[in-house]
């Protein structure tokens, strides 16, 4: 490779610097400022003077990871997870739980004001877990047989390489999960195809966890009947991914069905492991709880539930109102919501595929008319949506997230655009000790 393709790493400073930290970054990181540079320093909290070493250098950013606390904050506590700090899977078990989720509400202010230019009449009270441990019913884990470590790893990947965390359990998934890495680590070992299984794939549903296990190889039968055994003695469904999403095949036992209720509005929904899902059982029944009441529907409204998925708000919405339309760029996802509503015997009901990106004043279903609407979209937002939801005439619009950034610039929009006021906001805890803030707000037409 020539110099031209050749990537050059910047050599890093070898001192160790005194620094005090003057605030917390969206991800979960002190900030603190070294020659009127920014640095970013991992496991640092506001308040604190620490010494850090240099991980990383940018040219216009470095990051740091604290070697020594020198005067802690008073929301300092000591991490539960042996590997904290290394792990890429939370990073924040050195902060009070509950101070956690009030940074997270002082980051969606701050991007409401900087990003949207926009302000809530009023912040709710956050949504929170009785337990912020153990919580977590979806996870990707990776897998890799190293022989320096003597045994296969099972577990996340480390902060800022590819590397698999060697741990032995995982405080915050479900502990029908998180405390058997280590068995799945020796079930691991022992297979033939102990170096061409690439990842677990976690879903817990109501009733037990499923791990789906994604083979680069077709498994030897003497390989299933140990994946079999392990199913029986610990309880668990085991599915094989040998390709792509689609090729995901229950091993154990051979008809497995995955679901999780609703008992507030009386619904139940199947899923594929490989679904999207929400992670936080808890969280998921305190947040539609919230939206639907924020709506404050009647049996005469029609409502409109963008992103969809398969069917998280549109079931519980359809109790309350005239008539859900449901709609998801996933076809897949759009077949499952609609089991899922036959299921449940709710006819009051439709679900659509679309891409929400394009013009939806052309989809068929956009001509019906919506009284109010709810949006769930990904990380990017529904910018593209805005314009279109907005031409709706909607009295009432609820907007749930995963990024309050994405969340203030459409906030931004609705409001200083297209004649919404704002009238409730908040976060809500579904991913307690990470950086991740899911929150709601509240739209009403001016």
């Amino acid at each position: 490779m020539g110099k031209r393709g050749r990537r050059r790493h910047k050599k890093l400073p070898e001192e160790i610097v005194e620094v005090s930290i003057e605030g917390l970054s969206h991800d979960g990181r002190g900030v603190a400022r070294v020659d009127e540079k920014t640095v970013f320093v991992e496991g640092a909290l506001p308040g604190e003077r620490v010494k850090f070493n240099y991980v990383e250098v940018n040219r216009s950013y470095d990051v740091g990871k604290v070697c020594e606390v020198l005067d802690p904050s008073v929301d300092r506590v000591e991490p539960k997870c042996a590997v904290f700090g290394l792990c890429g899977g939370c990073s924040l078990q050195h902060m009070d739980a509950q101070k956690q989720i009030e940074a997270k509400q002082r980051i969606l202010l701050d991007n409401f004001e900087r990003i949207g230019k926009v302000a809530a009449d009023e912040i709710v009270t956050p949504l929170v877990n009785e337990s912020p441990w153990g919580y977590r019913r979806k996870a990707r884990l990776g897998v890799r047989s190293v022989k320096g470590k003597g045994r296969v790893l099972v577990g996340f990947r480390e902060k800022r390489n590819s590397f698999i965390t060697d741990m032995h359990r995982c405080e915050v998934l479900h502990p029908s999960v998180g405390e058997r890495l280590d068995a799945l680590s020796e079930l691991i070992g022992t297979l033939e195809a102990h170096n061409r299984i690439a990842q677990i794939e976690v879903a817990v549903d109501d009733e037990k966890a499923s791990l789906v296990f994604r083979n680069l190889e077709t498994l030897s039968d003497e390989d299933q009947q140990k994946l079999i055994a392990f199913a029986q003695k610990y309880d668990l469904h085991i599915f094989l991914q040998p390709k792509g999403p689609d090729s995901v095949t229950a091993l154990w036992p051979e008809e497995i069905i995955l679901s999780y209720a609703l008992p507030e509005f009386g619904v139940s929904y199947q899923f594929q492991p490989t679904d999207f899902t929400q992670v936080n059982s808890d969280i998921n029944q305190q947040m539609i709880s919230r939206a639907i009441d924020w709506l404050d529907l009647d049996q005469s409204e029609r409502v409109l539930d963008l992103f969809c998925g398969i069917g998280n708000f549109t079931l519980a919405l359809a109790t309350k109102a005239k008539w859900v339309v449901g709609v998801e760029g996933s076809e897949t996802l759009v077949e499952r919501a609609r089991e899922n509503a036959v299921r449940n015997g709710i006819e009051n009901v439709e679900y659509h595929a679309a891409d929400l990106s394009k013009e939806l004043e052309q989809m068929a279903w956009w001509s019906q008319g919506f009284d109010k609407v709810l949006l769930d979209p990904a990380r990017d937002g529904a910018q593209e949506a805005i314009p279109y939801i907005a031409k709706l005439g909607a009295s009432k619009i609820v907007y749930v997230s995963c990024n309050p950034s994405t969340l203030a610039r459409d906030a931004g929009l609705l409001v200083n655009e297209h004649g919404y006021k704002m009238v409730k906001a908040g976060v809500m805890d579904m991913f307690p000790h990470t950086a991740h803030v899911e929150s709601i707000a509240l739209f009403i037409k001016q």
